[in-house]
């Protein structure tokens, strides 16, 4: 071969090193149950939440006012490892006694595969609750995981002495506060523990905080306990223009002027056992006392960032799986189609070098769950390996107020996945719900309104003004002068759901003509 000829080899060569040294890491944050209201940079956050570090994020990234990431711990998790709505994750399934599960990585495959085979590290520390397989050496090149349908007696653990996998070797008992071994291994990878050098990485850091029991570390308890919280307005029924399922909502009591558990379930699988009397107060200061170690992880994994100068290269994004009430239209739990039971923080900032044209920018257009992994492809230049449900964000980080090509949705179908969601439940059957008796539904938001339809024969629809009314009290699809606006928007849902090829599309209920 002639020096001629090696020329443009050369530069092939050097075209190919150069694309994969452009490729960004990308810092995936992802808590459990966290609502925005823990959030105190977010409008809803009560007075007395400080979220430091997460809010040091938000101020040199975008925060999003509206983010819809799933309904329920395992959907969110199939959504975030594929692109798709509940109801096109295929093969997924709930089996053997809960949290057990499983799937077909033949049917239903994982994106980080895709990302190794594109030079990606991709690793996974923290929770797993998407089957028994955690695709260590399929989709993941370093992972420490919980893996909670694996270890079915270990899975009430979430904040001490968890069966730890280590790149799917035997489990080990793990001693210490969940979310700080978390953290502490994420720093450890960022440093360089378990990957090539020089090799662009993807990280999800799936803290188990703060879903119940909602233990706070030994060092944050009683650091809210003089904390004013205020009373959500409809705690205790009626509750005008909500549907049955919400009327029956009754976790709380009036006691001594305020409200306080009542008994309602047993101890479950995750701890979340009642505790009758307990002032609602009490828990909810709990809860955001559980939220100070997440803040004080993300500020360390950041420190970590900067300190190995990686902090220029790398998309940091934090998340959770979705929110959850307390109080709120008398919920105790998340699943609901509400802003209190999923509503997530979701914060994007660009790697730092391109960070300073995004600093503190706030999207108000609602998104959804399936729109992250379409958005990591697009910031990481790879083609979709599959047509995904949702839509890179990126325009969004450019420009708060770009225009999107379909609304946010989010589809619950309980515990049922993909083709499976062909046949929607008759109301006597218990498939048709799931958490504190949620019914199937589909969601959609865009602009100023958000609607619901419950996938029950008769049931009334719901629809919201965001921007006049972010609590959600006021049903305007019983209201006089919405019925364009109602028809918008159940066409929307129709359309979105026909878009997504929801299998359940033939079998919908027919709309509600309650007023």
């Amino acid at each position: 071969m002639n020096k001629s000829s090696l020329i443009p080899f050369f530069l092939l060569l050097f075209t190919v090193l150069c694309a994969e040294a452009q490729k960004p890491n990308i810092l995936f944050i992802y808590t459990d149950d966290q609502s925005t209201r823990t959030v105190s940079c977010y409008e809803d956050a009560f007075d007395f939440v400080k979220t430091p570090n997460i809010d040091a994020l938000a101020k040199t990234g975008v925060r999003f006012s509206r983010a819809y990431i799933g309904s329920w711990c395992m959907p969110s998790r199939a959504t975030m490892l594929t692109g798709q709505h509940q109801h096109g994750v295929e093969s997924m399934r709930m089996e053997g006694k809960y949290p057990g599960s499983a799937y077909d990585p033949k049917q239903c495959p994982f994106w980080p595969a895709v990302f190794r085979k594109h030079g990606y590290v991709t690793a996974q520390i923290g929770k797993w609750h998407t089957g028994v397989d955690g695709g260590f050496g399929r989709d993941w090149d370093y992972q420490i995981i919980w893996n909670r349908p694996k270890y079915v007696k270990n899975s009430p653990n979430y904040y001490h002495d968890q069966l730890t996998e280590f790149n799917g070797g035997k489990p080990q008992l793990v001693k210490g506060y969940t979310t700080d071994n978390y953290t502490e291994w994420a720093v450890e990878f960022i440093n360089g523990k378990g990957r090539e050098a020089g090799k662009p990485w993807y990280l999800w850091l799936c803290y188990g905080a703060v879903h119940g029991p909602f233990t706070p570390s030994d060092r944050h308890k009683g650091q809210y306990k003089a904390a004013k919280v205020p009373v959500p307005k409809d705690v205790y029924p009626p509750r005008p223009g909500k549907p049955k399922y919400v009327q029956k909502m009754e976790h709380w009591e009036p006691k001594n002027g305020e409200p306080v558990e009542k008994k309602v379930r047993e101890l479950g699988p995750v701890g979340m056992r009642d505790i009758p009397g307990k002032p609602l107060r009490d828990w909810i200061r709990q809860y955001h006392e559980g939220v100070l170690a997440i803040d004080e992880g993300v500020g360390r994994v950041l420190k970590a960032l900067q300190e190995s100068g990686q902090d220029e290269d790398t998309l940091v994004v934090f998340t959770s799986d979705q929110g959850f009430a307390w109080g709120q239209h008398g919920f105790k739990s998340k699943v609901g189609p509400y802003h209190a039971t999923v509503a997530a923080p979701l914060i994007i900032r660009p790697p730092a070098a391109k960070a300073g044209k995004t600093a503190g920018r706030v999207v108000k257009e609602p998104v959804s769950g399936v729109d992250l992994p379409p958005t990591f492809f697009a910031q990481a230049g790879l083609p979709l390996p599959w047509k995904m449900h949702g839509e890179d964000l990126s325009p969004l980080l450019e420009n708060p107020k770009a225009s999107r090509v379909s609304p946010a949705m989010l589809v619950h179908t309980g515990k049922i996945y993909g083709s499976a969601t062909a046949k929607i439940p008759e109301v006597d059957d218990p498939r048709l719900y799931h958490g504190p008796g949620v019914p199937w539904y589909v969601m959609v938001a865009e602009g100023k309104f958000k609607y619901v339809r419950n996938l029950i024969e008769g049931e009334m629809e719901e629809l919201y003004d965001l921007k006049g009314d972010p609590e959600e009290l006021n049903n305007l699809a019983l209201k006089p002068g919405f019925d364009q606006t109602l028809a918008q928007y159940r066409e929307m849902a129709i359309r979105e759901l026909k878009r997504t090829k929801a299998p359940f599309i033939g079998d919908l209920p027919k709309a509600s003509t309650m007023r």
